[in-house]
């Protein structure tokens, strides 16, 4: 009898068992919760910076167009998803990387509203060069397309500096006859696809070591 007594008094109670699984059960949904609330906080603060993001591309493409009224007004250039167009041919003749006259007044009427435009914006100016999908004639000085979008989008970078655009705020990019505007599949078309673009690039920051560096080369 007096073994039994000692078994019954060394066993552990049921109800203390549940109670122990049951806090244990508690803990596991107290974590699950904390970690559902985070996950949520991380999304929404991701979806906030998201929006405050696609705010301020549209601020930044209304604000560039705005300054671009009068050159839109004239039928100078066109204005789309943040992009200025401007067309081949009124910049150059046919497989040529010579300004003509038309271009150079077209790009002397954007430099007042890209000069403000950039004063207001920490951004660059890409000047981008695209061809259509015509190969290069017989003698020509470019071998491909390539090259003569790339001369073209240098030409014209070089002409806004020389014009007043600051040089470390533009540069040149070729593209040759990719990312063409529409399918060429006629004269017109083609006409279309040779065009330069301007659009804007975020400036990135400085590192505090670049930032020092140029103080002390200055």
């Amino acid at each position: 009898m007096e073994y039994l007594e000692d078994g019954e008094q060394q066993s552990t109670p049921i109800w203390a068992i549940f109670s122990d699984l049951m806090a244990a059960l508690v803990g596991i949904l107290v974590l699950i919760l904390v970690w559902v609330i985070g996950v949520q906080l991380e999304l929404s603060q991701s979806l906030e910076e998201e929006k405050a993001k696609r705010e301020a591309e549209e601020q930044r493409r209304i604000a560039l167009e705005q300054a671009l009224e009068d050159p839109l007004t004239k039928g100078l250039v066109t204005f789309h998803n943040g992009r200025i167009g401007i067309s081949g041919n009124v910049l150059f003749e046919l497989n040529s990387d010579q300004l003509q006259a038309d271009g150079v007044e077209v790009l002397e009427a954007l430099i007042t509203p890209l000069q403000t435009y950039l004063t207001q914006h920490p951004e660059l100016l890409m000047i981008s060069g695209f061809t259509d999908d015509l190969p290069m004639h017989s003698g020509n000085r470019y071998q491909d397309n390539w090259g003569l979008s790339a001369q073209r989008a240098l030409t014209v970078t070089r002409t806004l500096i020389e014009l007043g655009l600051p040089n470390d705020r533009v540069f040149a990019a070729a593209f040759g006859p990719h990312h063409p505007a529409v399918p060429n599949i006629d004269s017109e078309s083609r006409a279309q696809n040779r065009r330069v673009e301007i659009s804007t690039v975020p400036l990135a920051p400085q590192s505090p070591a670049t930032a020092e560096a140029e103080a002390g080369s200055g």
